[in-house]
């Protein structure tokens, strides 16, 4: 049975599919919910809460489903660059930016560079939930960190980009490995070489890590349909995560605005751009990220967050979706679902389809 998996077993789960896990407001306990109570495996992204918002969001998770579920977190939530960054940069910044808050009709924001890390408090706050899966990206928590998930019964799952980084996971005894191909919306969550020296696609990087690794492999990156899935199967992947899918449903914290844009024309063209966060990820081309380019030098993460923040609030209120972040995977084409729960019966009932024996 194509269902019976080392990942399904792993993780307790009916089904080899998981739900990528969406930072920044677009996860949301009634997703994570949809997905888990359909034997798949549901993800809440909380690099960008505080413990306490990650304590109240387990509860309204508890509430609605006792399966198995996964809370992501990045390693590393802030740049190393940051600490010493020069105020004479940040000035240059805000200079190359200003014409589009000028365009808006708002002030430049004031900046700090003093943004402490949120991570290892991040990890108390999971560790005080015991979710069955504790999944990150942007690196490799400390050994006694993993330890410590080990002592607690919490499955690790780390992401890679290239093959060292999948090496390096394994060395560090995660349970599983997602393979984060090149295809794949959001940020790029390389950490051994830069972003742009980290671009494999995924049925490649599949191989890649089935030839060199023993580590179960959760495959992810323009998987948006039961094709995608049984193709990334067949390849030797012990699950998939879907991300751009689930995150045109419903029941994600996607605005209506960023949902009806997945399903339309609009959402043929991706690029990848540092321009709106400060780390590269795929996100669907408007006009800063055609303007500029990707060798142009912005803040830190999450410093050129904070800098676009109100620029995005200003462009929703006054419809200029031209300056909003989107962000999507290259593969929108076969999205039809509004529904998470349907979403997932149709990737079951599909999938079983296509793999019977």
């Amino acid at each position: 049975m194509w269902n019976k998996t080392k990942i399904t077993e792993l993780l307790g789960i009916q089904y080899p599919i998981l739900q990528g896990p969406m930072g920044g407001g677009f996860s949301t306990a009634e997703l994570l919910v949809a997905v888990s109570n359909n034997g798949g495996l549901g993800s809440y992204g909380a690099y960008t809460i505080t413990p306490e918002e990650i304590l109240e969001a387990a509860k309204a998770i508890k509430a609605k489903t006792d399966k198995p579920y996964n809370i992501n977190l990045w390693v590393s939530d802030v740049d190393k660059s940051l600490a010493s960054y020069p105020p004479e940069s940040l000035e240059k910044v805000k200079i190359l930016f200003k014409p589009y808050f000028d365009e808006l009709g708002i002030p430049l924001p004031e900046l700090s560079t003093d943004i402490p890390s949120k991570f290892e408090k991040q990890v108390e706050a999971l560790f005080e939930i015991r979710p069955a899966v504790f999944s990150f990206i942007f690196g490799i928590p400390s050994k006694e960190i993993l330890t410590e998930a080990r002592r607690l019964g919490i499955k690790t799952v780390g992401a890679a980009t290239t093959l060292d980084e999948a090496l390096a996971l394994e060395e560090a005894k995660v349970d599983a490995i997602v393979a984060a191909g090149f295809e794949a919306g959001g940020h790029r969550p390389s950490f051994l070489r830069p972003a742009q020296d980290s671009q494999t696609g995924l049925f490649t990087l599949i191989q890649q890590l089935k030839a060199k690794t023993a580590t179960p492999i959760i495959a992810a990156g323009g998987i948006a349909d039961a094709k995608g899935i049984a193709a990334a199967l067949m390849l030797g992947a012990d699950a998939v995560q879907l991300g751009t899918a689930f995150l045109a449903t419903d029941e994600s914290g996607a605005t209506p605005l960023h949902k009806d844009l997945l399903f339309s024309d609009g959402s043929k063209h991706t690029t990848l751009t540092k321009s709106l966060t400060g780390r590269m990820g795929r996100m669907i081309a408007n006009k800063i990220s055609d303007e500029i380019k990707f060798e142009t030098e912005v803040l830190p993460f999450p410093l050129q967050t904070r800098l676009i923040a109100p620029l995005k609030v200003a462009a929703l209120e006054q419809g200029r979706t031209d300056m909003v972040s989107f962000w999507s995977g290259q593969n929108t084409a076969t999205l039809k679902h509004h529904k998470a729960g349907e979403l997932m019966q149709a990737l079951i009932k599909e999938t079983s389809q296509l793999l019977a024996l």
